[in-house]
């Protein structure tokens, strides 16, 4: 196997928390390396230098837009392994039409989500946030009204992505009925998942559950807006783990501040809400920061996805999870 020289490019903090010990050692068997072995810019004699000489760059979150500038300074370069999410905002079209190697750690990325969507929907069917809430106001046991239960409750997914589909695949142990919602899905697959395809329309009428897993592109904002939400049974929870723009906030709250729909929101539009917001205070939304991706040790997952690739390169092998110019238009 050979050392293909290697550039990282990403915010300080970024490689702080993808690169522990074990992760730098291992970086360090699979690439030729050399000073400085990081970059934050490509404007520094330092990064003009190294650029011209990578084959590889390893990117992460703050890695700037590698555009027709700084491409024409990096003659050798063959690959961009990302050790984040999406590469929309670092991958242009200079490196398209150089005909790179681009991959992503999004499936990696998906784990948390993913658990995260679990969690909340097995909660959402107890109605655990919202009795929290009424008990710590009154600051005695108090349950939240409606059914509270898991079996035999109906959960759409909408959205057959890598979060999506490993929604689908945690939930099959349950006694729920899974719908999914993506018009790029193929209905085999999804049902050799244990799930249903059936279009938004339909499922959301049959939904005591709906978890959003859909890119925010320009067909997807507001998906969720106030027709689509008065089609959801009262009584029904949205949860979002998406991006904020897929919901009509405005709408959302109005079904909320009647006590008909309940929220798990771990995304908003706009980002943070704004302090008056009436979702801040209702018992049936639950509010958290952003947490459901990739924070702390989890970020591990998304070094490892990144030297994966990097090692599968340096061996003349395909990549494992890569991205492809035509799919930017239907992913995150």
């Amino acid at each position: 196997m050979r050392a293909p020289a290697t550039l990282l490019v990403m915010a300080d903090a970024s490689y702080d928390a993808l690169f522990d010990a074990e992760r730098v050692e291992r970086l360090y068997r699979l690439a030729r390396l050399a000073e400085p072995v990081r970059v934050t810019t490509f404007d520094t004699p330092a990064a003009t230098r190294r650029l011209a000489e990578a084959e590889v760059l390893l990117t992460g979150w703050g890695c700037p837009p590698l555009d027709e500038q700084v491409l024409a300074g990096a003659p050798r370069l063959r690959a961009v392994l990302h050790a984040a999410g999406t590469v929309k905002e670092h991958v242009t079209d200079a490196c398209w039409r150089r005909d790179l190697r681009v991959t992503t750690a999004a499936e990696a990325n998906a784990v948390p989500v993913a658990e995260y969507t679990l969690a909340a929907v097995l909660f959402a069917g107890k109605r655990v946030p919202h009795a929290a809430a009424l008990s710590r106001a009154a600051r005695v046991m108090v349950q939240a009204p409606g059914p509270r239960t898991n079996y035999a409750r109906t959960v759409t997914v909408v959205g057959y992505s890598r979060i999506g589909r490993r929604v689908v695949d945690l939930l099959r142990p349950f006694d729920l009925r899974v719908l999914v919602a993506d018009p790029y899905a193929d209905p085999g697959r999804v049902a050799g998942a244990g799930g249903e395809l059936v279009d938004l329309d339909e499922a959301l009428k049959a939904s005591d559950v709906v978890s959003l897993h859909a890119p925010a592109v320009p067909a997807t904002y507001r998906l969720l807006d106030a027709r689509r939400l008065a089609l959801l049974p009262d009584g029904a929870t949205v949860v979002n783990t998406a991006r904020g723009a897929l919901v009509d906030t405005a709408a959302l709250t109005d079904e909320c501040r009647t006590g008909r729909l309940s929220a798990v929101l771990d995304v908003t539009d706009p980002e943070p809400l704004p302090p008056g917001s009436a979702l801040w205070t209702l018992p049936n939304v639950l509010i958290t920061p952003h947490v459901a991706g990739s924070l702390d040790g989890e970020v591990r997952r998304l070094a490892d996805a990144a030297l994966d690739e990097l090692e599968r390169y340096a061996r003349g092998e395909a990549p494992l999870h890569p991205v492809h110019r035509e799919d930017l238009s239907r992913i995150a």
